[in-house]
């Protein structure tokens, strides 16, 4: 259960019903979400990279997370879930919208993919701990980041690790993530508040206030070269990964 002394009430109705008018196109790779597509690759590079140093696993063990659970906060229709079983975890999806909840576990049985998905606030959920817990492009969207937070590092299982990714709040990403992406339809118009957006370093303090520690944090950038890759350049977005601090 979340920390008693924040409100565990995170989600913002009119955030889960406008990703929620999305499900239906989550899975096609040249829609509405194709900068999702491009971007998981990217993220679950970060993801192994962070994973293989926590757990210290073989870089090469296409079943890294054989005997290890995994829970993703905001998964949409299971993007980053489908990827996490492939790699043999045990995989929990939550999501505010029960649309798109429907769609990912159709399209993980469709797969052959055993994820167990479910709808509503985490806080609320009856679901245990994870050794994994991601929360990727979500923390932006939600009305109360600390109690968000506070409800992340609840999931997490003793030794376990937390991957957060979100875009960084600098005059750079209004311009290009609000602006010129809604503006040309690389995302939905309506995707991004720029004033919900959270810096490295607030989102750091949050987490030192929760117990946990950075392990990895790097940026998320795009170049013409490269298209978008891990970067030093945290400019637009950031992806990290923490655990709990040691006693």
């Amino acid at each position: 259960m979340a920390n008693a002394n924040v409100s565990n009430v995170t989600i913002r109705p009119e955030e889960a019903a406008f990703f929620a008018g999305l499900a239906r196109d989550w899975w096609n790779p040249t829609g509405k979400m194709a900068s999702l597509h491009q971007v998981n690759p990217v993220r679950l590079a970060f993801i192994r990279e962070a994973l293989d140093a926590h757990l210290g696993s073989d870089p090469d063990d296409i079943r890294a997370l054989t005997g290890h659970s995994a829970l993703d906060i905001g998964c949409g229709a299971g993007l980053l879930c489908e990827p996490l079983a492939r790699l043999g975890a045990q995989v929990t999806g939550v999501d505010a919208a029960s649309d798109n909840i429907a769609a990912a576990a159709a399209h993980a049985e469709a797969s052959g993919l055993d994820i167990r998905y479910m709808a509503g606030e985490v806080s609320g959920l009856d679901i245990g701990t994870f050794d994994l817990v991601t929360s990727l492009e979500v923390v932006e969207h939600v009305a109360d980041k600390r109690a968000f937070l506070a409800d992340c590092a609840a999931r997490l299982a003793p030794g376990g690790l937390l991957v957060l990714s979100t875009p960084n709040r600098t005059p750079a990403s209004k311009l290009l993530l609000v602006g010129a992406a809604e503006a040309v339809g690389y995302v939905p118009r309506g995707t991004h508040d720029w004033d919900m957006f959270v810096t490295p370093e607030e989102l750091e303090a949050m987490l030192a206030e929760l117990g946990l520690e950075i392990t990895a944090r790097r940026g998320i950038a795009w170049r013409p070269s490269r298209g978008l890759h891990l970067s030093d350049d945290e400019t637009l977005n950031y992806i990290l990964a923490a655990r709990r601090i040691a006693a």
